[in-house]
């Protein structure tokens, strides 16, 4: 099946401007290294320095597309390369992926399209995207939901998928996971225990079980597995062939999730 591979604009517009630094660089050095005396001398003088570095500014100030053309090669190799090892990582590992049996799901356990995400707690896109995914879980009876803890954006947001996960020993994790997506302004550990007791957590066992070695070990898993699906931030999503990072709207996981089915 092909494999597809989604990016947000303004990752790619990140990605772009170091794409043009590393290239004009590259560039002058090749340029520099193209000079007849660099055959004959592995160091010039502060005056022929100048005088390459006059040719080259010159040289680039009249032909950017030369500049342009190495950009767009450099991008493309990257992209290509990050392609590649995505597509083998989703090929290899995909019962790690979609049916790893000590991570989280929602909706049918044996439903016929899975859809995997890739999230934390503190994302505000992540936030918006949940309704989206409950209304989801509420219309579609054959999706599985599963649920990659990915904690980007710092303790407070380890803190919180480590109440997550160990909330899950007490049947509590979808209770406590829904609460959290809800959850408004700063997530820190009081705010995460709090909210753990709202919806009938025990505290104190969930204190000591968020110090399970286990617990550690699921967050690092995620952590290597979104590293080689080339997902960098959240949320992220997985679904058949398809590697989407950045938040989608509603109507674009329904297509995705109808386009699995028809593979």
């Amino acid at each position: 099946m092909p494999f597809a591979f989604r990016r947000s604009t303004a990752s790619a517009s990140l990605r772009s401007r170091a794409w043009f630094c590393t290239a004009a660089l590259g560039l002058a050095a090749l340029l520099a290294l193209a000079s007849p005396r660099a055959v004959y001398a592995a160091e010039f003088t502060p005056d022929q320095r100048k005088a390459i570095e006059a040719i080259i500014h010159d040289y680039l100030t009249k032909n950017p597309d030369v500049l342009i053309d190495t950009l767009q090669a450099a991008e493309d190799k990257i992209k290509g390369d990050a392609r590649d090892k995505a597509a083998q990582a989703l090929s290899a590992r995909r019962r790690e992926i979609f049916d790893d049996p000590e991570t989280p799901i929602a909706g049918n356990p044996k439903g016929d399209v899975s859809l995997v995400e890739f999230f934390d707690y503190r994302c505000p896109y992540c936030k918006q995207v949940e309704p989206s995914l409950e209304a989801l879980l509420g219309e579609d009876r054959q999706l599985k939901l599963v649920y990659k803890e990915f904690p980007v954006l710092g303790p407070e947001s380890v803190t919180a998928s480590r109440a997550a996960l160990a909330a899950r020993k007490q049947g509590k994790y979808d209770a406590l996971h829904r609460a959290l997506m809800l959850l408004k302004g700063q997530i820190n550990e009081a705010a995460v225990l709090k909210t753990a007791e709202s919806v009938g957590v025990d505290v104190e066992r969930l204190k000591r079980d968020m110090a399970a070695p286990e617990i550690a070990r699921a967050l690092k898993a995620n952590t290597e597995l979104a590293e080689a699906l080339d997902i960098r931030g959240t949320p992220g999503f997985v679904i058949g062939n398809e590697i989407v990072p950045g938040a989608i709207d509603l109507a674009s996981l329904k297509q995705m999730i109808a386009a699995a089915r028809r593979k």
